[in-house]
């Protein structure tokens, strides 16, 4: 499929690039970064306009992102048991909402580019939350430009090394991924454990009645 979808990038461009990030912002199995990239390379080329692949890849993501959230805001319930029916769905959808619940817009920003497997997830989780919406698409904006600047302007750049900067790029976002997991639970565990000590540190109540003074 990956391959067919880069192949087909010269023949229906800008369209299907959209329509490409468009779905993976919903979470399907659409290899969007690669497409950016081979995007790129082809604009270095000449054969698609830099401007448009640029137009192209972030329409569809910020009408992707506005898609999800709105869906799992309209419809939560059904979603929600649709999406948790798979272990390795329902354990991304909890990690996007502990990490949208830690870091609120932040965390719409950084899932768009810095742990972007998660991106999809946090739309969900935020349309779920009902999140305020102008908070999101401020999130979602500013991230999904620098989603599409990084990933268009490598390809550009690079053109004659795609594959292996595709490869690296994937690592990457997976090291960065699982790093940005492992620290937030690290402070949800501080921040369990400062709970723990406050309620220990907390006189127990003896049940007498206080003195007013004296009789």
């Amino acid at each position: 499929m990956t391959d067919w979808l880069l192949s087909a990038l010269v023949d229906w461009g800008l369209p299907l690039l959209g329509i490409g990030t468009f779905l993976s912002c919903l979470a399907l199995p659409i290899p969007s970064s690669l497409m950016m990239l081979s995007a790129g390379g082809f604009a270095a080329s000449g054969d698609l306009a830099l401007g448009g692949v640029m137009g192209a890849a972030y329409l569809g993501a910020i009408l992707g992102d506005q898609a999800g959230y709105q869906l799992a805001r309209a419809a939560y319930r059904q979603l929600s048991d649709r999406l948790t029916g798979r272990r390795k769905t329902a354990l991304a959808l909890a990690r996007a909402q502990h990490f949208l619940d830690q870091r609120g817009m932040a965390a719409v920003f950084l899932s768009r580019w810095l742990v972007s497997p998660l991106g999809p997830y946090v739309n969900f989780a935020a349309g779920a939350a009902r999140m305020r919406r102008g908070a999101f698409t401020l999130g979602s904006v500013t991230g999904e430009a620098v989603w599409v600047l990084a990933y268009v302007g490598l390809g550009y750049s690079f053109a004659a090394s795609i594959e292996a900067l595709a490869e690296i790029a994937s690592d990457v976002t997976g090291l960065l991924a699982g790093l940005v997991l492992m620290v937030g639970m690290a402070l949800w565990m501080r921040h369990g454990v400062r709970r723990a000590r406050l309620r220990a540190r907390q006189p127990e109540s003896t049940g007498a009645t206080p003195r007013n003074g004296p009789e």
